[in-house]
């Protein structure tokens, strides 16, 4: 989609009445899915350690691993519909793709348009700098250059907490990544996993984070009115987080574990 702008709730709006509508009445995407002998997944590739292409060049990170484990669960083959931030509404919202896993935080604005299973992970939001920059509170941002990932909850936290910086917006995680490392920006406001991509890169001046803005569950994005594969995707996050399968993937990818109880997303 070349069209990368900043979805804000009236375009939201929107897209639901053109698109989430005729979906809340007749939605079965489960039974779709059946039919169709194939699980279409929205990832953002561009978004490590949740997506991101190995060197291989193959699709891997969290949400890839949790993708497969969910089509196996299924008992179909997993297809990767690839997204950016800003696009996966979109895509879901015209059948692109069944569901959404990206990283995907759950928030008042997107819950109007579309839903959201239980939670399978959770994302902080903070401001990361290096360690020699004194950052205490929002107001020590004054007049510095933060980046962060267009489209994202990340920019919507940043843009609605910080006023008096200048704002930097790219369109991936990745690209984000490659301007901290490359030092275009100094300062980022996105997560504690984008943050030790950076460092990874970065290791003689490592960023550190200063002011935690925000902590999200994220969770798989549905359109409305599927409760049947709703009520499906639960039951396999119970399942699989009770199994520790899920928690093995989110170790294994975000170096840190997830809390016992998960934030309630409805």
């Amino acid at each position: 989609m070349n069209r990368r702008t900043f979805l804000t709730a009236t375009a939201l709006a929107g897209l639901a009445g053109s698109f989430a509508l005729p979906h809340a009445a007749s939605a079965d995407t489960l039974e779709d899915i059946k039919k169709r002998g194939k699980l279409l997944v929205a990832i953002d590739l561009g978004s490590p350690p949740f997506g991101l292409a190995d060197a291989q060049m193959q699709p891997t990170g969290s949400d890839v691993e949790s993708a497969r484990l969910l089509a196996a669960d299924l008992g179909v083959p997993l297809e990767i519909v690839q997204v950016t931030s800003p696009n996966r509404v979109p895509f879901l919202l015209t059948n692109k793709a069944d569901i959404v896993m990206a990283s995907f935080s759950v928030n008042e604005e997107r819950k109007k348009v579309i839903d959201f299973s239980n939670a399978y992970g959770v994302i902080q939001i903070v401001v990361a700098a290096p360690k020699g920059t004194t950052i205490k509170t929002v107001d020590d941002l004054a007049g510095k250059r933060i980046g962060t990932t267009r489209g994202s909850t990340n920019d919507k936290e940043v843009t609605s907490q910080i006023k008096n910086a200048e704002i930097v917006r790219y369109d991936d995680d990745a690209t984000l990544i490659t301007a901290l490392v490359s030092g275009q920006v100094d300062v980022m406001g996105s997560s504690p996993q984008v943050m030790a991509a950076v460092n990874q890169r970065r290791p003689n001046d490592p960023l550190e984070t200063k002011i935690v803005l925000k902590t999200n569950p994220y969770a798989i994005g549905l359109r409305k009115g599927d409760e049947a594969l709703r009520t499906r995707l639960n039951e396999w996050i119970a399942k699989d987080l009770a199994s520790g399968k899920l928690r093995e993937i989110y170790v294994k990818y975000n170096g840190v574990p997830l809390p016992e109880t998960l934030p309630a997303t409805n």
